[in-house]
């Protein structure tokens, strides 16, 4: 029963969080901190994630053929290539790994 209490509360939480959003002024929302502070959070909250499901097995560190794919991805992104192209050489960079035998 608890379990559903806590479900029924972050749901009221979340729902809470989104409404105030009409509550606050917009000149608040619009300011050029306020922007800069959004973007910066998408962007650590994403890497954070990127990591830890590259490098995270079972509550253990793994380093296997996700880490230098994940790499090659970030080095395409840094030097602007294409999206499908970074999606398409992490692939291949994991998989070819996989394939000769170099990392499981």
């Amino acid at each position: 029963m608890t379990v559903w209490l806590g479900i029924i509360a972050a749901s009221l939480l979340v729902w809470g969080l989104k409404n105030s959003g009409y509550v606050i002024p917009q000149r608040l929302v619009e300011g050029a901190l306020i922007s800069r502070i959004a973007g910066l959070a998408t962007v650590a909250l994403l890497a954070s994630l990127v990591v830890a499901q590259a490098l995270q097995e079972n509550a253990s560190l793994v380093v296997d053929a996700r880490v230098p794919a994940v790499g090659v991805a970030a080095a395409l992104l840094y030097f602007k290539a294409p999206f499908l192209l970074v999606l398409l050489a992490a692939g291949l960079v994991a998989g070819g790994l996989r394939f000769f035998g170099l990392m499981a």
